[in-house]
């Protein structure tokens, strides 16, 4: 169990603070919702939550198979809905491993099985649609010999 605590401090701003780990991040509605957009909004967190979610389970099996996945990254769009009640309608996620890296046909299909069951995607209702796209290796990223 993880304890988040959530205040308020006016001006439709909340900070929420990680229990275990102390820190901080602060959300601020968007502009067409009232907002001043200054801020990651509460819909912004769900969309980031699925990408770092997607892209750290992707990791973990890249670890354990001693795949390249350096410098891969996770771009998601998030749609909300035009009618109705406010929601998040789409999160379109694209997917992207830099050219350079050796990544054989079964690692990719154990990394994309690691992207579309993290505990984030497993826990986005049907009325989301969440459609994936994975591209691997057409885009030029850092030399995967050169280390930091």
């Amino acid at each position: 169990m993880v304890e988040i605590e959530v205040a308020y401090r006016g001006q439709l701003r909340c900070v929420a603070t990680h229990g275990p780990s102390g820190m901080t991040l602060m959300t601020d509605p968007p502009v067409d919702n009232k907002g001043r957009g200054e801020a990651f909004s509460p819909t912004d967190l769900v969309a980031t939550a699925l990408g770092t979610c997607m892209l750290t389970l992707m990791g973990m099996r890249a670890e354990e198979r001693a795949c390249p996945l350096d410098g891969a990254g996770i771009v998601v769009k998030k749609h909300m809905s035009a009618a109705g009640p406010r929601r998040i309608a789409r999160l379109e996620v694209s997917v992207t491993v830099p050219a350079g890296r050796e990544i054989s046909d079964a690692d990719r299909q154990v990394l994309e099985r690691a992207a579309h069951t993290c505990p984030v995607r497993l826990s986005i209702l049907d009325a989301i649609e969440v459609p994936v796209s994975f591209d691997w290796g057409t885009i030029e990223g850092p030399d995967p010999a050169v280390r930091d």
